[in-house]
């Protein structure tokens, strides 16, 4: 079983930049696709933007493109997600996740993600 782990959150103005890290533990890594996802209270948690397992595809959802890349580190077992030119509705709880699955259809979409970190808060103030 998979545990992660994610670090990099704060406090950032509007317009600023984060780097998100997750780190996993298991050595089974590299054979999962990897997503972000972000929930803020009293909304349901949304994707944010998936990798697949040798980092060849990615995903995102429109608001981020070009905004946020997702990349990962097979080696160090660890995916991270940089954001940059963060708006206000950036705020929110981010979590990595690790999928048995392939394709956009099952990445963008949470129950196909088998394990979950416990969340580092993002803050963007405007």
């Amino acid at each position: 079983q998979v545990q992660l782990v994610e670090s990099g959150g704060g406090f950032v103005q509007a317009g600023g930049s984060l780097r998100l890290s997750c780190v996993a533990s298991g050595r089974t890594f590299s054979r999962y696709s990897l997503g972000w996802f972000r929930q803020t209270p009293g909304k349901e948690r949304e994707f944010v933007a998936a990798i697949s397992w040798d980092g060849g595809i990615t995903y995102y959802e429109d608001s981020v493109k070009g905004r946020f890349t997702i990349s990962r580190d097979n080696a160090g077992n660890t995916v991270y997600l940089e954001m940059n030119s963060l708006k206000g509705d950036g705020t929110a709880v981010y979590y990595c996740a690790t999928s048995p699955k392939t394709g956009r259809y099952y990445l963008t979409t949470g129950p196909y993600y088998n394990a979950w970190g416990q969340g580092t808060q993002v803050t963007v103030s405007s």
